[in-house]
């Protein structure tokens, strides 16, 4: 084999060695900042973490609790203003206490 290949051929694996070496180094280096950010994650905790309820009236859309109120009046006001705007949505406020459901309805909504 040509000496000059030789060494073009020896320099081409050192490139590709060196390459490799450096991304491994990058990876390595990347890596502790991903921890830090799951560390971080980890003591905020989950953000749709269970909390508890500020009120015993939950307000539900479809089903689906998504705020609670301390009073029926708050959570009737809230869900009149979402049921005036969105009308297929249904709703209803549960009240924990007397564990009881009012299903709200907007007159002349109904479709048909």
């Amino acid at each position: 084999m040509n000496p000059l290949r030789k060494q073009h051929a020896s320099r081409t694996a050192k490139d590709v060695r060196s390459q490799y070496e450096q991304s491994v180094t990058e990876r390595r280096l990347r890596t502790p900042a991903k921890d830090v950010a799951k560390d971080e994650q980890a003591e905020q905790g989950p953000s749709q973490q269970y909390q508890p309820d500020a009120g015993p009236y939950l307000l539900q859309v479809d089903g689906q609790t998504k705020r609670s109120f301390k009073t029926f009046e708050a959570a009737h006001s809230a869900a009149l203003g979402i049921k005036t705007r969105f009308p297929v949505l249904q709703l209803s406020i549960y009240d924990s206490v007397n564990k009881s459901r009012t299903v709200l309805d907007v007159p002349g909504s109904s479709f048909h």
